[in-house]
């Protein structure tokens, strides 16, 4: 049976982490809460032609990143989901405790080795 608490206290910290790393490059959703969306500049301000141009691909930027970390924001809550309602460390595949190493290198892993793709 695996200890949910180390594995708890990791992924709680990596959530506040990811939620620090989204900060800097989005905001909250409003329209889908539990996600970030990408922040832009106000570019209809910017009368230079090459500055709005900069805004718009440190925007674009911006989303490729936050596509990243949302993914892994979601994966991190819902390993917490798992820990609390008393499925996390079981297979989602086969319902077989997944293996140990395989949660201490990835806390938020849903699949035992052998469904793992």
């Amino acid at each position: 049976m695996t200890d949910t608490n180390i594995f708890k206290q990791r992924l709680e910290s990596e959530r506040v982490t990811l939620e620090e790393q989204l900060a800097t490059v989005g905001q909250p959703s409003t329209a889908n809460p539990g996600e970030w969306e990408a922040t832009q500049k106000d570019t209809e301000l910017e009368s230079d032609i090459h500055d709005q141009a900069d805004h718009l691909d440190e925007y674009q930027e911006n989303r490729a990143i936050l596509d990243v970390l949302n993914s892994q924001h979601r994966e991190v809550a819902a390993a917490l989901a798992r820990i609390e309602n008393g499925t996390y460390g079981t297979c989602e595949v086969c319902n077989e405790e997944i293996e140990a190493d395989r949660l201490e290198a990835d806390p938020s892993a849903k699949t035992c080795k052998a469904h793992m793709s």
